[in-house]
């Protein structure tokens, strides 16, 4: 038989033990399984930290929004801080979450790279040396015993054959006898057939035998020698499970925002706010600010004035036009006001005009010589019926930022609290982004679209554009950049 060995050629598996030859490749395989999922375990932490991210910037963007909204709208008191305890709270885990995906990427995934770069070493000629160095060992230890299970085989097909040519040289012996027709001769050379192949038959079973024998004495080496290099094979891979079991620890503690004492304590001062909400006081705010608490100047007898007798000129009509500070108005309806929010509106003099059942003692009128005191009086009438079916702040000033007589928004869908913005040159834009409404007041584009801005961006970072279709609203103003 050939000295050399190739264990591609000969025996075929007939199991699936790992004593068979060849079978060794599954522990093999798993040394390069081992730096596939150290790349797995790799992207499976940089999705996380992404998740973290985007999760953050959604709460931090989520927190801005509903601050503005709640801080402009009607809501007040003690129940409007509690309510905005809410975005304070999304702002911190906002924070925390942003630090959990920093320690993801410069902890743990930063350790598996350099742990996997000093446990697998890469060779010239591809793959690693760690999987060569294996496979170099099961092969050596295998060689020895595979040719002699492969001596063993051939020994084992050459007594089966005998044995079928024993079995059918007696067989042609015996239909021999019973034929008349068949001389001596040929009855003799079946005979010698018979004696040849029985002797066959002792020789390949002997010999087989003696090679089965060979095998048994040499597999206690075999056995031996193979678990010594799989022993070492378990001892690199028993490294990678124990570092995978830290790391996935490490992982644990960085996503557990529960053993954070200021996650805890975040939503012990969530509770805290929540529980300060007191609704007697709120009530009793604003009965003192908004309602019948409020303080009067009801109409008393006045002295004539020569100096309010006398009628004005269409010059002086028209001087104090500009403007008209009202006082003394009571509110009714459900028009809310909130705590250092909404302290005085404004009113123009072309403001009150528009208003039906409203009187403005400076318009102009026919030459009949009407006198100031004949106006003030007709002014407070018509006030009054005025507020039967209106609703306003209290306080009046010459500031027109929170007025809500000067929405030109029949329906009512502008909010009185936003607070007037001086008008721009318009200007051509082009969106760098989509962008989808949120609110009725906004417009949704997609990136590229063109569009006009009439409004310059006001603190909160809007402007008020108008598309191509007419639709006028509000878009965040870093969404899109002036047309070249």
């Amino acid at each position: 038989m050939s000295g050399s060995y190739d264990d591609s050629v000969g025996v075929e598996v007939s199991s699936d033990s790992f004593w068979e030859v060849g079978n060794y490749k599954r522990t093999v395989k798993r040394i390069d399984d081992g730096h596939r999922l150290c790349n797995d375990l790799m992207n499976c932490i940089h999705e996380r930290a992404r998740i973290e991210k985007v999760y953050a910037q959604q709460l931090t963007e989520w927190a801005k929004r509903w601050k503005q909204l709640v801080e402009k709208g009607p809501q007040y008191g003690t129940v409007e801080r509690a309510w905005c305890a809410f975005m304070s709270e999304a702002e911190k885990v906002s924070e925390l979450h942003l630090e959990v995906k920093g320690s993801l990427m410069n902890e743990d995934f930063e350790k598996i790279k350099n742990w996997q770069k000093e446990a697998f070493h890469k060779q010239m000629m591809g793959g690693f040396k760690e999987t060569k160095e294996a496979e170099d060992g099961f092969r050596k230890a295998q060689k020895p015993w595979a040719k002699k299970l492969k001596e063993v085989e051939a020994a084992k097909k050459a007594y089966h054959a005998a044995c079928k040519e024993e079995k059918l040289a007696i067989s042609r012996e015996t239909n021999s006898k019973a034929d008349p027709a068949l001389n001596p001769e040929q009855l003799k050379k079946l005979q010698d057939k018979v004696e040849r192949s029985k002797q066959d038959v002792l020789k390949t079973k002997e010999k087989y035998e003696k090679s089965l024998k060979e095998l048994d004495n040499a597999t206690p080496q075999y056995m031996e020698n193979m678990e010594q290099v799989f022993e070492q094979c378990q001892q690199f891979e028993e490294k990678r499970l124990r570092f995978f079991r830290e790391v996935l620890l490490e992982v644990q503690k960085h996503l557990d925002l529960s053993n954070v004492a200021s996650y805890k304590n975040i939503y012990r001062e969530l509770e805290q706010n929540i529980k300060t909400a007191d609704a007697v006081e709120d009530l009793r705010w604003f009965r003192a600010n908004q309602g019948p608490g409020m303080s009067m100047n009801w109409p008393q007898f006045e002295e004539w004035s020569a100096d309010l007798n006398r009628t004005l000129s269409r010059r002086e009509k028209k001087k104090a036009s500009d403007g008209v500070t009202l006082t003394g108005i009571n509110q009714t309806g459900d028009q809310v006001s909130q705590p250092n929010k909404h302290s005085s509106l404004s009113v123009q003099s072309n403001t009150v005009q528009s208003v039906q059942s409203s009187y403005n003692p400076f318009e102009d009128e026919e030459d009949t010589g009407s006198t100031v005191s004949e106006k003030e009086d007709n002014k407070i009438k018509n006030v009054s019926s005025y507020e039967k079916n209106q609703s306003y702040p209290t306080d009046w000033s010459d500031d027109e930022s929170n007025n809500p007589f000067s929405s030109t928004d029949a329906n009512g869908d502008t909010n009185p609290f936003d607070e007037d913005t001086p008008p721009a040159m318009e200007v051509r834009v082009r969106a760098l982004y989509d962008y989808e409404g949120q609110e009725q007041d906004e417009l949704s584009f997609k990136a590229g679209d063109e569009l006009t801005k009439i409004e310059n961006e006001d603190e909160q970072g809007w402007c008020k554009g108008r598309l191509d279709n007419g639709q006028v609203g509000l878009y965040p103003a870093n969404y899109v950049e002036p047309i070249q």
